[in-house]
């Protein structure tokens, strides 16, 4: 991983900062076609000799199918269902890089499968489907709901977006994610609770600009309000401006509009410079950058201003820039950067304990508990204005996040397993250790060649 030490970062100058921001898409380009793929398939059986392939498959299988059928739940026990999601986008919203569709997005859900394994010991598959209609897409996946455990939507553009999860929350019988949404706000709660701690400020008394007013900061405000931030001390901004209740522009657009009503509670109205003018906390998922956000709109914050830039592949403005024009404590969605605030802290726990509960949904209750633990996990090892968050190579974090979350869905009645916490804890050490194994065995034997 990379050192995201104070101290490194400021013998850096402008110049190689740049340089090694933009490094990990030249190494994509190399290292993509090197391996043809990110993710495959592999058994998890033993196979002595091909006399196995009789019990794996014909005529063994047939004594497990009849099984299932007379008892559907034995589905969790004779095969993987229960730990097997599908990463489902339609490539309209990938990345910061909008409508590219399937094929192009592939690479994306085929990283997340990837994480998924690696951090949580998921079996995740990546599904680009060839539609936009979103009631294609939704019958689609209720018709997948056989295959899996869990789905994992992403990528997909709003409003759309809210739809498809809202329509398949209330029509299926396993627990589905938007990790635009519900992911990255977790993790995002989990960032402010930390940095609020490292300036001396309390969520029910800052104001909070959201700049970016699609899926993910949506879901975001409403998680930050959740857990005890003000309604009327958010304000939204979108491409024309704050959202206020004078925007009647957006009453077709349901979500948006809900924020017109709710927040900003002085109706302010303008451009993000101005409405962020003594804002505490910026938090911003928007256009990439960098020159999104100027330094002087930061500089116009309150002291100690906390800032979000999270915003993918570049962030929409430069962490050293925001430091230079006055912010305490900067973030944003990139691991080469000091406190990343990205959703791969969250997914990977978060479904290793959902699927361990076999839950019937993520709440967002079980998000606010994912979120504390992310920030109670980074208070262990001591708190400062570059680290705000765990890092992805602590494993320990994904298996008490896969802990706090299973016990919410518990505690909340939406569970069908009922494990106690040591349980769960050896349950969630034994998946993501596995998976952390096998990758390191396989590049140990070979079986995963090393580049040059």
């Amino acid at each position: 991983m990379p050192t995201n030490s104070k101290s490194e970062e400021r013998k850096l100058s402008k110049e190689e900062l740049l340089k090694k921001a933009l490094k990990p898409a030249r190494d994509a380009m190399k290292l993509h076609p090197f391996y043809k793929g990110k993710i495959e398939i592999s058994p998890k059986s033993c196979i002595r000799d091909i006399g196995d392939f009789a019990i794996w498959y014909t005529p063994g299988v047939a004594e497990v199918c009849k099984d299932i059928y007379k008892n559907p739940e034995k589905v969790f026990e004779h095969t993987n269902k229960g730990n097997m999601v599908a990463v489902v986008s339609d490539g309209t919203r990938v990345l910061g890089l909008g409508d590219i569709g399937p094929e192009a997005g592939l690479p994306v859900m085929e990283g997340k499968g990837l994480l998924f394994k690696y951090l949580g010991g998921v079996d995740a598959f990546p599904i680009c489907l060839n539609t936009k209609d979103p009631d294609e897409i939704i019958k689609t996946i209720i018709n997948l709901e056989p295959s899996f455990g869990g789905i994992n939507l992403e990528d997909i553009a709003q409003p759309k977006c809210f739809y498809i999860l809202d329509e398949l929350r209330k029509k299926m019988n396993i627990p589905v994610w938007h990790d635009d949404q519900q992911g990255t706000a977790t993790v995002s709660l989990a960032g402010l609770i930390n940095a609020l701690k490292i300036v001396g400020k309390r969520i029910e008394d800052v104001k909070i600009v959201l700049i970016g007013a699609g899926a993910a900061n949506i879901r975001i405000g409403m998680l930050y309000m959740a857990y005890g931030a003000k309604p009327g001390n958010l304000i939204y901004v979108d491409s024309k401006g704050a959202l206020h209740k004078g925007r009647t522009d957006l009453k077709n657009h349901i979500q948006k509009w809900n924020m017109c009503e709710i927040t900003n509670k002085d109706n302010l109205e303008g451009r993000a410079e101005e409405v962020l003018r003594g804002a505490d906390v910026l938090s911003a998922a928007s256009k990439p950058g960098p020159d999104t956000i100027k330094k002087e709109w930061i500089a116009s914050m309150a002291k100690d201003a906390i800032v979000f830039a999270t915003a993918n592949p570049i962030p929409e403005i430069w962490p050293w820039e925001a430091k230079e024009a006055g912010a305490k404590v900067v973030a944003t969605g990139r691991s080469d950067f000091p406190n990343q605030v990205n959703n791969s802290l969250g997914f990977p726990g978060i479904f290793r304990g959902v699927l361990d509960v076999r839950a019937a949904t993520i709440t967002d209750e079980m998000c606010i508990a994912a979120a504390e633990e992310l920030a109670k996990y980074a208070e262990k090892k001591g708190l400062n204005e570059n680290h705000l968050l765990p890092e992805m190579d602590e494993p320990g974090v994904f298996i008490e996040e896969a802990v706090a979350v299973g016990m919410k869905a518990i505690e909340q009645g939406v569970a069908r397993l009922n494990p106690n916490r040591d349980e769960l804890y050896k349950m969630a050490e034994f998946a993501i250790k596995r998976s952390m194994d096998e990758t390191a065995i396989k590049m140990k034997t070979g079986i995963i060649k090393l580049p040059e």
